[in-house]
């Protein structure tokens, strides 16, 4: 990587809060246990969630929350569920925050902090025994509940008190939940500056004033039998990302110069990250008419010899499936960010789901190589990025990474990431010199692996000719049977060293185990934290998850399943889709499942739940 690039990616995880680091775990880091309250003290992890409509600033006081507790030392995990409104509907973010590492979201609640009255229907019931419920009852008609500690707020009236602006309500609801928890006003008022910093003096300043007035609300009256605290600690250095922010920083650091996309949730927040950063980077950004538009830049781009990507979702996918199949044809090293949500048609458009894996697999007219990424975490997405590009400009082929929308809008707690360890790799590519020296140049030309040297268009005297239809080495239309089989036989060759590159699964290993339990993608730290819930049983279950899928590595998968009893498939989908991949390519047969395809993530507690009552 560029020092150039290194320096200003530096810069840049400081500026969005951003973080991934490298490795493959082998035990189970997380605490297998979630929180319990005993002498005001918090022993595990806490859950907070914030929930109102679409417009109230739902996710600003997550994200209020989320960076105050992570700048105060503190493992934080956040997502969000909302509806594909701008005003109304039901929206909710939670936060969680731990000592210990965490990577998927918690069920039960510790503090509800609601901006509506609905949100109190919704989620009540979710509370723990003595857990807390924040309201407005003047807006949202709460009361106290049993089995519930209440906290009457009048989060709006504190807002135009303090403000004379009915939009600080949310940032005094902010206040009022560190202030209940004891927390160091001054670490959440340095997040603000932060936040609002860009709006100018006046607006961080009534943020402020109506934080603080919140937060001197809670700390002074705070609930009976509400003994919570949290404390500041020193800051662990680490910094908050999301799935897709964290591949877009992979995107940069892998030297990627074009972009061409048309938005589509989840994926428009990579488009907007990259495309806020272009004139930094060098980088050129283009929202084209549509999505076979963007793809087919995507490739021009690509073919002239520069680092291009797209992202999109499934529908968007559609539309790009003739491009991706001239980018096998034509043997370019396109990257797709495929990111998945709940079909089919439009289906739920701000959901999750895992439903399109056997469509990267197949997708595209004809036969030809592909690989298909599909990371777990903003970790993993950032080094998906970087080796998508490698891989494609290595084996000259398309490459796709299969994100989704809870992976995608989920923020992480990570380190950020040594830079130094970037590789480019851009395969084989002719010198300026090799290139004034090929007058006969062979764009296509056999080879033993199958990988031909590649000029770029305008470099030295090389003719590089490139054509949809069948081709000979130099890249001249044919249409006999002898030249078809052979350049089949050299594009389809390069599989050979493409299935080497692809890692065998994530294992986390215990001893004695009943289940492995097995999953792909952004499901890792659910199905991960399954497996320390069910130790606490009594159960012992090995993780074997996936993140790099084709070609399909079955001969890793098949020694990491070997000496368990049984198999259970855990996928975000209808129909078992990584369950018919493994049978097929290893002839291994699953002994249980569990989907989930209502457009929601899973959780550990899910996956026990339906364990429990299988076993």
């Amino acid at each position: 990587m560029e020092a150039s690039n290194r320096a200003r990616l530096s810069k840049t995880y400081r500026t969005v809060g951003c973080v991934l680091y490298a490795g493959r775990p082998k035990t189970c880091s997380l605490k297998p246990v979630r929180l319990r309250l005993s002498g005001g003290k918090m022993d595990d992890d806490l859950n907070i969630m914030i929930g109102g409509e679409a417009g109230q600033g739902v996710q600003s006081v997550g994200s209020v929350l989320a960076r105050s507790l992570l700048r105060g030392g503190f493992e934080i995990f956040a997502d969000q569920d909302f509806e594909s409104r701008i005003r109304g509907g039901h929206s909710f973010t939670r936060v969680r925050a731990s000592k210990n590492p965490v990577a998927s979201a918690l069920e039960p609640i510790d503090i509800l902090v609601t901006l509506n009255a609905e949100t109190i229907e919704i989620h009540r019931k979710a509370l723990l025994p003595g857990g807390t419920l924040i309201y407005d009852g003047a807006k949202t008609g709460g009361k106290p509940y049993d089995g519930i500690i209440s906290l009457d707020v009048p989060l709006e009236k504190i807002a135009l008190d303090t403000s004379g602006n009915v939009l600080m309500t949310n940032t005094v609801a902010a206040g009022v939940t560190l202030g209940l928890l004891g927390y160091d006003f001054e670490v959440m008022a340095e997040v603000l500056r932060q936040e609002y910093g860009r709006h100018g003096e006046k607006v961080v300043e009534d943020n402020v004033k109506a934080g603080k007035a919140g937060h001197d609300y809670g700390n002074q009256n705070r609930p009976a039998g509400f003994e919570l605290r949290l404390k500041a600690d020193k800051p662990s250095g680490k910094m908050l990302v999301t799935g897709h922010e964290a591949l877009a920083l992979g995107v940069l650091a892998a030297g990627c110069k074009f972009v061409a996309g048309y938005p589509m949730t989840p994926t428009t927040p990579i488009l907007e990250f990259l495309a806020d950063k272009g004139r930094e980077y060098g980088l050129h950004v283009v929202q084209a008419e549509d999505e076979i538009s963007a793809a087919n830049m995507v490739v021009g781009a690509a073919y002239t010899g520069v680092r291009a990507i797209t992202a999109t979702s499934g529908g968007g996918f559609c539309l790009m499936v003739e491009a991706l199949s001239l980018a096998g044809m034509t043997e370019t090293p396109m990257v797709v960010v495929l990111g998945q949500r709940s079909g089919p048609a439009i289906g739920l458009p701000t959901r999750t789901e895992q439903g399109e894996l056997l469509f990267a697999i197949n997708s595209g007219h004809g036969e030809f190589p592909r690989a298909v990424l599909a990371p777990t975490d903003a970790e993993s997405a950032f080094w998906a990025a970087v080796k998508a590009f490698n891989l494609a400009e290595k084996y000259q082929s398309p490459v796709i990474i299969l994100t989704d929308h809870d992976l995608g809008n989920s923020s992480y707690t990570m380190k950020k990431p040594d830079l130094t360890k970037v590789i480019i790799d851009r395969g084989e590519i002719l010198t300026d010199e090799e290139a004034e020296k090929a007058i006969d140049y062979q764009r296509y030309a056999f080879t033993k692996t199958g990988i031909s040297p590649r000029a770029f268009p305008g470099q030295g005297k090389a003719l590089v000719v490139a054509d949809s239809d069948e081709h000979n080495e130099k890249g001249h239309i044919i249409e006999d049977a002898e030249t078809r089989t052979k350049m089949m036989d050299k594009r389809m060759r390069k599989n050979l060293s493409l299935a080497k590159e692809i890692k065998g699964p994530i294992v986390h290993h215990r001893d004695n185990a009943k289940f492995n339990l097995i999953g792909w993608g952004s499901t890792l730290g659910a199905v991960r934290e399954a497996a320390c819930q069910l130790e606490t049983l009594g159960t012992n279950a090995c993780v074997v998850q996936l993140d790099e899928i084709w070609p399909f590595p079955a001969e890793a998968l098949g020694n990491a399943l070997a000496g368990v009893a049984k198999n259970i498939v855990i996928e975000n989908n209808y129909t078992g889709q990584l369950e018919q991949l493994i049978r097929s390519e290893t002839g291994i047969a699953a002994d249980g499942r569990i989907h989930k395809y209502d457009g929601r993530a899973f959780t550990a507690e899910y996956i026990v739940s339906v364990l429990e009552k299988e076993t």
